[in-house]
């Protein structure tokens, strides 16, 4: 088991300490193969920025003093994400046999650097030293993602970005990019102006969390246009992030519908809510004109989002207005449907279907999962109570990501989810046989922002749980140790430090048992920001 406390997180797969240090300085030259001429180009830019010192690039391979990307074959073994890292006194060497793993390599380097010191000190008078080692690193899971949702409260482009260079410095590589709910439709769509006109804003928010009767008293409205939208995603790109986007459906559809009514079953006019919770307005799944709608939306989606694997949601989708509803009465006659929940399955079906049609995969909350879904479609685990269905469709061949609540939900006050609660949690669901672990996709952390208005209170929520999550996701459970993991956050946290990031104390991530029962009903209460 490896123990290092003053390294990296996640800790990698196999590491070896060596006697000695590498100085990295103004005098240190940097050299790349051409094929990643483009991540030489990133590091020198992470350098200059962060320690004032600006490196010389050579042409020559292993000169004295330098550091070195190349991509090699002889690595396939580790797959395209995984690096050998050497470092001795004379030489850092980055190997891979693709581009993502001498992105990865990198990130190691960057989390070994000294970070303390005075900034105009560090002008071209930095001397970095770092221990020499031998790291052979790959990671655990395919599917190391953040979800961020947008839609309860608007975030900045800027704040995006900021989110996106800290899940790559946790080497995560999928960025789930939740832009539609209730409270707000986040993303422009040309062809129905009124989505971002109408469902962006909403009068007013509930403030102080689910038992509070408080507003804020003022209006809250956002959205991205879609320059911004290709923006962020060659921003991803560039740090090996697939962006998987939400279009939420059929339920949390709220702004949605009070954009254009005709796509529910009672086609009247409705505000954009200004309470967070479960709304009974929904898409309406037996009118065609619902899914000429959400088509078209899909249809602008794919142009801008490149990924194989869209997210459609399909979570709390209540029934009551299907009931009462003569279209999706005639649906379910002309479909032979006896249940509404089957409505919901012919829903799915139809959008993964479509999706599929167009060289797609969905993924949906693990409410989308019967005995009839499609084998492609990837379910993301969320709800304990769903656990019955996953192994259902895991054993006929699906695949699964999974982001338990109880352990990952990063919206969780402390009391409710500590740190070491996080930590621990193994995401191979219990009852699994081993034959089928490899459609374990891997995991995923949400954040769901209800209370998390701004930059502050996402900082606070998310770290350090995230680095817990991103080292369950990126390394051998064998060479999980929580106690190293802590005394690791202290060097991880210097990091997080230069980056202005109000990440949470120690003394607030592991509350002790007595008082975590006594203050559960803060699961209930966050504070006002």
């Amino acid at each position: 088991m490896i123990q290092y406390d003053n390294l990296m997180i996640p800790i990698p797969a196999n590491l070896n300490l060596k006697d000695g240090k590498f100085v990295l300085s103004k005098n240190s030259k940097i050299h790349s193969t051409k094929s990643v001429a483009n991540l030489k180009h990133y590091f020198i830019s992470y350098f200059s920025e962060n320690f004032g010192v600006t490196l010389e690039s050579s042409k020559e391979y292993l000169v004295e003093n330098s550091i070195n990307f190349k991509l090699d074959d002889t690595l396939v073994k580790l797959g395209p994400e995984g690096y050998e890292l050497i470092i001795t006194d004379d030489h850092i060497d980055v190997r891979s046999s693709g581009e993502a793993g001498i992105f990865y390599g990198i990130q190691t380097i960057k989390q070994l650097l000294p970070q303390d010191g005075d900034e105009t000190a560090l002008n071209q008078e930095y001397n970095g030293a770092i221990p020499c080692l031998i790291i052979e690193d790959f990671p655990r899971f395919n599917w190391r993602g953040f979800m961020f949702d947008v839609g309860r409260h608007f975030h900045s482009l800027d704040t995006i970005k900021r989110v996106l260079d800290l899940i790559s410095l946790l080497k995560m590589n999928v960025f789930h990019w939740h832009l539609t709910e209730d409270q707000g439709w986040r993303i422009e769509i040309k062809k129905y102006p009124q989505l971002t006109e109408i469902g962006s804003k909403r009068k007013d928010s509930k403030v102080g969390g689910w038992t509070s009767k408080k507003y804020r008293g003022k209006p809250h409205e956002g959205f991205y246009s879609q320059e911004q939208v290709k923006e962020i995603v060659q921003y991803a790109k560039e740090r090996f992030i697939t962006i998987v986007p939400e279009i939420e459906m059929p339920g949390h559809s709220s702004a949605a519908i009070a954009s254009y009514p005709e796509v529910s079953c009672k086609n009247k006019n409705i505000d954009v809510p200004i309470k967070f919770g479960i709304f009974s307005d929904v898409f309406c799944p037996g009118k065609e004109i619902t899914f000429e709608f959400l088509i078209n939306i899909l249809d602008e989606i794919l142009d801008l989002f490149p990924s194989e694997i869209i997210h459609i949601g399909g979570d709390e989708v209540p029934k009551k207005n299907w009931k009462s509803c003569i279209d999706c009465k005639r649906r379910m006659e002309e479909e032979g449907l006896e249940k509404h929940k089957e409505l919901h399955s012919y829903f799915t079906e139809r959008i993964s279907d479509y999706l599929k049609s167009r060289g797609r995969r969905t993924i949906g909350w693990n409410e989308i999962l019967d005995e009839k879904t499609d084998v492609g479609v990837i379910g993301q685990f969320w709800a304990p109570t769903g656990k019955k269905q996953v192994l259902k469709h895991i054993r006929k061949g699906g695949e699964i990501v999974v982001s338990n609540f109880f352990h990952y939900y990063l919206d969780y006050n402390y009391f409710v989810i500590p740190l070491r609660k996080t930590y621990n949690f193994d995401p191979i669901p219990k009852g699994l046989k081993k034959e089928h672990y490899d459609q374990i996709m891997g995991v995923e952390a949400p954040i769901w922002t209800e209370w998390v208005p701004n930059t502050d209170r996402l900082d606070w929520q998310v770290f350090p749980r995230l680095a817990a999550v991103a080292e369950t996701a990126w390394t051998l459970e064998q060479n999980k140790n929580y106690r190293s993991f802590v005394n690791r956050l202290g060097k991880f946290n210097q990091i997080l430090d230069s980056m202005d990031v109000k990440y949470a104390s120690l003394d607030e991530v592991n509350p002790k048992s007595v008082k975590r029962f006594i203050n559960l009903r803060r699961a209930l209460k966050w504070p006002e920001v």
